[in-house]
């Protein structure tokens, strides 16, 4: 059995007894003799005991001489020191950091060990046979443990550190806790046994020697006198002892604020100026109650507490929360009141109950403001003006006089109006009093509401103007009569019978009476004993026309005028006649009109785009056909004619109107087509207002060619009249 090369004197006088007991024991306790090993591998294979010794090894680490470490040795009882015996070693690190000599099995490790890389090393061994290379003992494990020794020294791995602690904390307040890790082997001696200290940072802090906690151990510290501290912190193992191993740390700790100062106003007496002229929400000046804390500690709410002008100005606080911001919450007058005095106060708003000791946490000052006097343009005494005047107000009629002053000076101001305000001139102010009147009539109807702008300038400053905005309502006068609405005209059916309602009558007007219009209806003086209708009023602002008689027929009388009678209701009394016209049309059972007088007939006063479209279509066609012919005779060629087809009678129906009915149309036979002559002689004795319009280019044009382009101008006629 080999041994250690490095193991205590005891322990090493204790493994060579044992070896040299194991050596002398005789081959019948520790195995068969050598002779017999030619009985067969059967036989050695068979054997219970091993015949060779082997146990742990240890060995230090981090040798560094330069000889091969010796780590011990494997020996079996069956070597006769003769070399027949060959040792094998396998496992982790055989051949790269352990060697073994075959021959004698003496171990070595040929390469440094480091314990905290690896802590210990699984081999197996072997004899053989050297010449027949077969085993001479079942393969064995063993184990080589590599022994700690004090070679790393504590590390802060999370280092340099940085803490926070309030200030003005008490002795003992915890303000963070280190912790060093040291590489070595916890469970063997003192080499990983660490002890904390500090180095630098007394006598405001300490560490725990044992814990690693740092302490506040100086009692008020203040944050404004000094705010960062350094701290270094020592980790040494060996317990703290001579000859330990030691690493160091620093530790950045910042004293955090807390309100323990109260906040004090740098003035005692602020003195401000703002002009007259400022608008409300301007703002005058700022003030600071200092505080020597930071943060929300040193956030201030200002208030005004006293002073005359604490209803004229106000105070804020700006968005960072430390500075009063005084602005004007009501106009300013130099004439009236021409300083202010404010009592100010300002207070954190962030309490401490720990240091109430300390207060009041606020601060009291004086504010003067002075205000500035301008040269301000004219004050009108109102704002607006709101002036209702009639409609038929004479020319020249005052509307208002109004009135504006120079409020720095006695001299009155020059009045004027606005051009652009009343464009038409409706109105003119006098330029000394300020009187304003009216030099044109005024209508209702035309313009309701006139929106003037008056202006006032200072006489010694013309720059300095004014403008205030005077409206005129022109309220209603009754003098615009009543009149028929767009119903001007009605129809009355042949069929029609006596007492039957033809027509609903209603009327308007432009005046708007505050109790609302009332119109009555009757018949003209003149038409009060009409024979054939009758007027009816229903009392609702509507008339019905109603027949008096029937047997009605267009021969007769084709048309009837019908004078009506309207008043209103107001006073005073405006009243006009309006004539109904009334045709008399034929009608189907049902009521329905049929047809009317000729007179309903007549062409339009204007034809709509497609009639207009297909005229000029019409004209065209002609102007080609002119031509077609011109260039016929000029040739002297038989005209293109069409080859001859058979006579189809029809109708070619002529639209003279864009309106329909039987009597619009005029029937021509294919007699009337072939003969412009024959077809002028019948079409005079239908209508006198209808001639063929092709009977100019008929004496022009061959008998034959004649008949086909008579057929297509009638054709190209017919269509148009159908557009």
């Amino acid at each position: 059995m080999g041994d250690g090369l490095h193991l205590p004197a005891a322990a090493s006088t204790l493994l060579l007894a044992a070896f040299g007991v194991l050596t002398l024991l005789p081959h019948s306790v520790v195995g068969k003799p050598v002779e017999e090993e030619n009985a067969g591998s059967s036989a050695l294979l068979q054997r219970v005991k091993r015949g060779w010794v082997w146990n742990q090894f240890f060995v230090l680490e981090e040798y560094t001489g330069l000889e091969p470490l010796y780590i011990g040795k494997l020996h079996s009882d069956m070597d006769k020191g003769d070399g027949s015996i060959k040792y094998i070693l396998t496992g982790e690190g055989a051949g790269t950091t352990f060697t073994i000599d075959d021959s004698t099995g003496d171990i070595h490790a040929i390469q440094r060990l480091d314990r905290e890389v690896k802590a210990q090393y699984v081999l197996r061994a072997q004899a053989r046979n050297r010449l027949t290379d077969r085993p001479l003992e079942p393969e064995s494990e063993f184990i080589v443990k590599i022994q700690d020794i004090n070679d790393n020294e504590p590390r802060f791995l999370d280092g340099p550190y940085q803490a926070t602690v309030p200030e003005m904390s008490k002795i003992g307040t915890s303000v963070i806790q280190l912790t060093a890790t040291d590489a070595d082997d916890p469970t063997y001696g003192n080499s990983a046994r660490v002890v904390y200290s500090i180095l630098e940072g007394q006598p405001y802090f300490s560490v725990d020697p044992k814990t690693g906690v740092v302490r506040v151990s100086l009692a008020d510290m203040d944050r404004e006198t000094r705010e960062n501290y350094t701290v270094v912190i020592q980790a040494k193992d060996m317990g703290g002892q001579l000859g330990g191993l030691a690493g160091t740390t620093t530790v950045n700790i910042t004293l955090s604020d807390v309100n323990d100062n109260p906040p004090m106003f740098d003035q005692r007496l602020y003195q401000m100026s703002v002009p007259e002229s400022a608008p409300v929400g301007s703002v005058v000046g700022r003030i600071w109650a200092k505080d020597r804390d930071i943060g929300v500690n040193a956030e201030m709410k200002y208030s005004i507490i006293d002073g005359d002008g604490r209803d004229t100005f106000d105070i804020s606080t700006d968005p960072t929360n430390l500075f009063g911001i005084i602005t004007v919450k009501k106009p300013l007058n130099f004439e009236n009141k021409p300083s202010y005095t404010l009592k100010v106060e300002g207070a954190n708003t962030h309490l401490d109950p720990t240091f109430r000791h300390r207060g009041p946490f606020k601060d009291v000052t004086i504010v003067h403001v002075s205000v500035e006097d301008v040269d301000e343009p004219p004050l009108f005494d109102s704002p607006a003006y709101l002036i209702e005047l009639p409609e038929d107000a004479e020319v020249g009629t005052v509307v208002k006089t109004v009135s504006a002053r120079d409020p720095d000076a006695p001299p009155v101001a020059r009045y004027s109006i606005e051009r652009s305000s009343d464009p038409e001139k409706f109105f003119y102010i006098e330029i000394t009093s300020g009187a304003l009147m009216t030099v044109r009539s005024l209508d209702r109807e035309e313009i309701g509401w006139h929106n003037i702008t008056v202006l006032a300038m200072e006489m010694n400053n013309p720059s300095q103007i004014a403008s205030v905005s005077v409206a005129v309502k022109v309220s209603d006068v009754n003098d615009n009569p009543p009149s028929l609405s767009h119903y001007l005209e009605a129809v009355v059916c042949e069929n029609a019978k006596a007492g039957q309602l033809i027509q609903t009558v209603t009327a308007v007007d432009p005046d708007e009476p505050l109790g609302g219009q009332h119109f009555y209806y009757s018949l003209a003086p003149e038409a009060a004993n009409n024979p054939n209708f009758t007027l009816r009023d229903n009392q609702d602002n509507t008339a019905w026309i109603l027949t008096r008689r029937g047997d009605w027929s267009q021969h007769d009388q084709t048309v009837f005028y019908l004078p009506i009678f309207i008043s209103d209701g107001e006073q005073p009394v405006q009243t006009s006649t309006s004539t109904l016209t009334i045709r008399v049309c034929s009608c189907d059972h049902e009521g329905n009109i049929m047809s009317c007088n000729a007179e309903a007939y007549s062409l339009p006063a204007s034809l709509s785009r497609g009639a207009l479209i297909a005229i000029l279509a019409c004209i065209f066609v002609l102007l080609v056909m002119i031509l077609l012919m011109l260039s016929l005779r000029a040739h002297r060629k038989k005209p293109y004619l069409c080859d001859e087809v058979e006579n189809v009678h029809e109708n070619i129906v002529r639209y003279d109107d864009e309106g329909g009915g039987e009597e619009d149309t005029e029937a021509f036979d294919i007699a009337a087509m072939w003969n412009p002559r024959e077809a002028h002689h019948h079409l005079a004795k239908m209508r006198q207002d209808m001639l063929p319009e092709i009977e100019s280019l008929s004496r022009y044009v061959p008998q034959k060619a004649r008949s086909h382009c008579c057929k297509l101008v009638f054709f190209f006629c017919f269509i148009c009249g159908r557009s």
